[in-house]
């Protein structure tokens, strides 16, 4: 694996990362290209689908990002992702991970009052509040 990518593997996902310098993004290409070896040597298919590319690009005239291929299928390239449950976005703005906890918690609190309304005893609803809301 070249320094500059670092991979992030979890029971049924795997997230490569890598630092395009200088425009050179051989070694990024390269590491994608070993896993899905890997993952065909092993028996395990990569879901070309399922498989995203999120761009992270700080400078000033930004250069087009061509296309990354898995088995002959482009990858999407998108502006978000969710990763370990955290919504990123391409230029690292917290308000797209607010605006997703704010909403959450919102429809928690909706379920919430109705069983206030529903009477359930203080203790109920404290262990609901905890357990959902709380824990967002």
């Amino acid at each position: 694996m070249h320094s500059s990518n670092h991979i992030v593997k979890f029971p049924d996902d795997t997230t490569v990362v890598g630092l395009i310098s200088k425009n050179d993004e051989s070694a990024y290409r390269e590491e994608v290209q070993r896993l899905t070896a890997w993952c065909k040597a092993n028996s395990l298919s990569l879901n070309v689908d399922k498989t995203k590319e999120m761009v992270v690009d700080f400078r000033r005239a930004q250069s087009d990002h061509s296309p990354l291929f898995i088995d002959g299928s482009p990858v999407e390239i998108v502006e978000s992702t969710k990763f370990l449950g955290v919504h990123l976005a391409e230029n690292f703005t917290w308000s797209l991970n607010t605006t997703s906890i704010s909403k959450k918690a919102q429809q928690y609190h909706y379920y919430l009052r109705r069983l206030r309304k529903a009477h359930l005893p203080p203790p109920i609803l404290t262990m609901f509040f905890r357990g959902t809301i709380q824990s967002v």
